[in-house]
């Protein structure tokens, strides 16, 4: 349905009406139709391009009619918008216009919730959505006349412009706090999703813990997380008199896993050594069959079965054979490098006799018990230490007591002197 100024006559293209805007509005509201090109009604889109020329109509209501100004005048000036502008100043009203003629004009600009009217010819409109008061903006300059009157208190010509309005400015106060803490709680989350995880909390020492802590330190499963835990014990000051026997006992169980380390280690390396072997094969067969192709293309360059391929061909083979026989050599290259290393390893085992190597086992199978007797000879004297401790510490508690007893029989004997005196001075 296409809004009309007068009976059946369309005052402007479907193009230049606000896309979704609903034209069964003025019948809902009992107005008459009106010219779309009014800005600020419900009709009108906001204002075109300054390269565009737009004519202005004149708008008939019901209880007014709205006429253009000059073309030829400049556009009416407006302030500076205000931030979250929702609300807007109408000057220059006929004396004789009420609050329903008002709200009859502006309301098709969209939902007005407040018309705030002096007793003079202004008044301030509040709408319900900011993009509402571009609308409102495109009606300033024109004149209203109420009904057919030629009155002056009947005719005045509008000024439209922003007003600035505290409710509006503290709703969009509110609108920019809300969207700050949501970027706020957003880049929070992201921050946790990038934070690497926190270490485990570590426990306080206790007997109990520490019982515990011995035999995880036996399971090689839980010797990683065992370890950490022994470590910040030790670093916080844990270990005294009483605790350092415990505590020995589980340095030693952390060594008795060097062993297996090493062993870990040893076949680590034998798969390494497998690895290298099963490369270094692979790697021969490999240039065996570069081998096979460039005498295949050393073949195809002869004579005989050279001049019966044409000059292309000639010329992709040639080009194939130096590829191939470019990636032949480093691959060969690469073989005999893989030798040359092994042969320097072979001859640094050669350059030992047999007899040393025997002497460097026995040796090493020697240092190795020596080794052993020596960490079990240090724990018996640790052992031993603990235990003359804890003697020196049951001596010093007797001690104590022994002497609060001679105290309190030297005190009860002198109470029984002074008594003694007292009675025999009276």
């Amino acid at each position: 349905m296409v809004p009309v100024g007068l009976p059946g006559q369309q005052l402007v293209s479907d193009s230049i009406c606000v896309p979704g805007f609903d034209p069964s509005l003025n019948m809902m509201t009992g107005i008459t139709p009106i010219n779309p090109m009014i800005p600020g009604l419900g009709l009108v889109p906001p204002p075109p391009p300054t390269e565009v020329a737009v004519v202005k109509e004149i708008i008939h209501c019901k209880s007014c009619t709205l006429f253009p100004q000059n073309p030829n005048l400049p556009p009416p000036s407006t302030r500076e918008r205000p931030p979250g502008c929702k609300t807007v100043f109408v000057g220059g009203l006929p004396e004789n216009a009420t609050e329903e003629i008002i709200q009859e004009v502006f309301e098709q600009c969209g939902d007005i919730t407040a018309i705030r009217k002096s007793k003079k010819n202004f008044c301030h409109i509040r709408f319900a959505e900011e993009f509402m008061v571009d609308k409102a903006i495109y009606l300033s300059g024109y004149r209203m006349r109420l009904g057919s009157s030629t009155d002056k208190k009947d005719s005045g010509r509008l000024h439209v412009d922003f007003a600035q309005a505290r409710d509006d400015f503290y709703e969009w106060e509110c609108k920019q706090r809300m969207r700050a803490r949501e970027e706020r709680h957003r880049r929070k989350l992201e921050e946790d999703r990038l934070r690497p995880p926190s270490p485990p909390a570590i426990m306080h020492y206790s007997e109990h813990e520490a019982a515990l802590l011995a035999e995880k330190l036996k399971d090689d499963s839980k010797f990683s997380e065992a370890i950490t835990v022994l470590l910040s014990w030790i670093e916080r000051g844990e270990v005294n008199r009483r605790s350092a026997n415990q505590f020995y006992s589980m340095v030693q169980s952390a060594n008795s896993h060097v062993r297996r380390l090493m062993n870990e280690k040893a076949t680590h390396e034998q798969e390494m050594e497998e690895a290298k072997e099963n490369f270094k094969n692979a790697l021969t067969g490999i240039l065996t069959q570069f081998e096979q192709i460039v005498a295949v293309f050393n073949a195809s360059t002869r004579q005989k079965a050279w001049d019966h391929f044409s000059k292309a061909q000639r010329k992709n083979i040639d080009i194939w054979r130096k590829h191939s026989e470019e990636l032949r050599n480093a691959q060969s290259e690469q073989l005999m490098g893989i030798r040359r290393e092994e042969e320097m390893e072979m001859s640094d085992d050669e350059n030992c006799d047999s007899p040393t190597k025997k002497m460097r086992v026995d040796e090493s199978a020697l240092a190795a018990q020596a080794y052993a007797l020596k960490e079990e000879n240090d724990s018996l004297r640790w052992q031993l230490d603990a235990y003359r401790n804890e003697v020196e510490l049951l001596k010093q508690e007797k001690e104590q007591l022994f002497r609060t007893e001679e105290n309190l029989t030297k005190d009860q004997q002198l109470q029984f002197l002074q008594q003694t005196v007292q009675g025999m001075q009276q």
